[in-house]
């Protein structure tokens, strides 16, 4: 072993010692242990006497097996440092440096790479190992600190290995084939996939550990929110783990990320349970959070696909708010009310017309192509109400909104610049804008308004290519070009 690979070694192994014994004190301050889901028959498993026995039993393991530290350290440094234009040079030399400046981050990874490694040998369904069992849990209890890193993703995919049963990395569903790949068969018989199954012991040990989190700090209760997030994509674990019943309690966290995160979880919540999730929605609501109220906004429109008029009533609180941020996701959400009601989200257009924030209006703008679809004859008269608006934004989106109406429909855009002009809204802009799209399009548009002639049948787009001049000495340059090509005919 070089002198650079044992100098880091030797630093990283100190940490990860010093990471273990920190982490096992904070996770048997809850004592007993849950116990081991797998069990062999033929040799009960034996409890740990204190903490401190625990304690020491896994520095001996992280001191006996010292090859394996070894090997995991390998595979964490070739992971985590930079690329390497030369393969051959040895990471340890040449980032020695750079690892030994981030020999916390290094430490981090190998120890739940470590964690890993026990519980697979734990929940090993031939040859359990309940020593590994009690440090593994101990483990991932006093490692589980808050919602960065490792153990987000890392300490949730122990969390649902336990609640399964199986070891980690080995109980995944493999994928049916499909026309897109090499092996697939549109005559065979593909077998039903059961997806994952809850274990009932995997399950009481993983619901103490996520009664762990509940009942910790602001910053375990943040990850427990991004465990549950990351669970709710399997559905045959939400009931078993209590999941809505968690939720439900979180909704009155005095921490207001947590709410937070709560709202991120709305969606799947309601897929899986349509009661459980509205609850939740109004649970959310009735705080007074200005974050919380503002997640909200940004998840309207996921509530209005799966809870269609039942979230009106968020709708209609949301919009009566005083801040800019939230007006502007609930003016941009509006849109989906068409789905819903169309007189409904017509009357919202217009009132939202009106607004005084102008992000409100500008936000609705989008809308009124599918308005002028739904409405042609536009009773509401919302084309010259948003063309006299004071806002630059919301004049120029119009006029390019009229100009596209041009080109596809003259009778459509002939019924609305009559509203304009009856109105006496100032279409010179308009006009302006026509004229250097197509030479001459305003001047007719102008004269059928003022009844001098008839309605222009459509206004092309200019040909700039067609009105371009030809130039005089066009065949010299043709002669030139020929001469060129001759002499570079060597080329091909």
């Amino acid at each position: 072993m070089s002198k650079s690979r044992s100098e880091v070694s030797q630093i990283v192994f100190e940490k990860v010692a010093t990471l273990l014994v920190e982490a096992l004190e904070r996770g048997t301050h809850s004592w007993p242990l849950p116990p081991p889901p797998i069990r062999d028959v033929d040799f009960p498993p034996v409890e740990p006497i204190s903490p401190q026995e625990l304690i020491e039993q896994g520095l001996g393991l992280l001191n006996v097996d010292r090859g394996m530290f070894e090997y995991k350290l390998n595979s964490v440094v070739d992971l985590v440092v930079p690329h390497r234009m030369n393969l051959t040079d040895d990471p340890y030399r040449v980032h020695k440096k750079w690892l030994q400046k981030r020999s916390d981050m290094v430490a981090e990874r190998l120890i739940f790479s470590i964690n890993t490694d026990w519980l697979a040998r734990a929940l090993d369904p031939y040859a359990p190992d309940s020593t590994r069992w009690w440090l593994s849990i101990a483990l991932l209890n006093g490692l589980s600190t808050g919602p960065l890193g490792q153990p987000i993703h890392q300490g949730y995919h122990l969390l649902e290995s336990i609640a399964i049963g199986q070891r980690p990395g080995t109980w995944h569903t493999q994928p049916e084939a499909g026309p897109q790949n090499v092996d697939w068969n549109p005559d065979a018989i593909i077998p039903r996939m059961t997806g994952v199954i809850a274990h009932e012991a995997g399950v009481e040990a993983a619901r103490w550990m996520l009664s762990e989190l509940e009942t910790g700090n602001v910053d375990r209760r943040r990850l427990l929110i991004e465990w549950i997030r990351l669970l709710m994509e399997r559905p045959q674990l939400i009931e078993p783990l209590g999941l809505s019943e968690v939720l439900t309690r979180l909704t009155a966290d005095e921490d207001s990320q947590v709410a937070v995160q709560i709202a991120r979880c709305l969606a799947k919540t309601i897929d899986y349970d349509r009661d459980t999730g509205h609850n939740l929605a109004k649970l959310l609501m009735a705080r007074d959070d200005l974050m919380v109220r503002r997640a909200m906004a940004d998840v309207l429109t996921r509530l209005f696909r799966r809870l269609t008029e039942d979230a009106l009533p968020f709708f209609n609180q949301l919009k009566l708010d005083d801040d800019p941020d939230i007006l502007a996701a609930v003016s941009s959400t509006s849109s989906d009310l068409r789905f819903i009601d169309t007189e409904l989200w017509a009357d919202n257009l217009l009132e939202l017309s009106n607004h005084d924030l102008p992000i409100v209006r500008r936000n609705i703008v989008p809308s009124l192509r599918d308005y002028f679809e739904t409405f042609p004859d536009d009773t509401r008269k919302l084309l010259p109400a948003l063309w006299q608006d004071g806002d630059e934004v919301v004049r120029t989106r119009m006029r390019e909104l009229l100009i596209k109406m041009s080109d596809i429909s003259t009778q459509k855009f002939g019924s609305r610049i009559t509203d304009l002009h009856g109105y006496g809204c100032d279409m010179a802009p308009l006009w302006q804008l026509m004229e250097a799209r197509s030479s001459g399009a305003s001047k007719a548009w102008i004269d059928w308004l003022n009844g001098e002639g008839e309605m222009p049948e459509s206004t092309p787009k200019r040909n700039h290519v067609s009105t371009m001049k030809a130039p005089e000495n066009l065949p010299e340059l043709s002669d030139a070009l020929e001469t060129l090509d001759q002499e570079l005919g060597f080329l091909d």
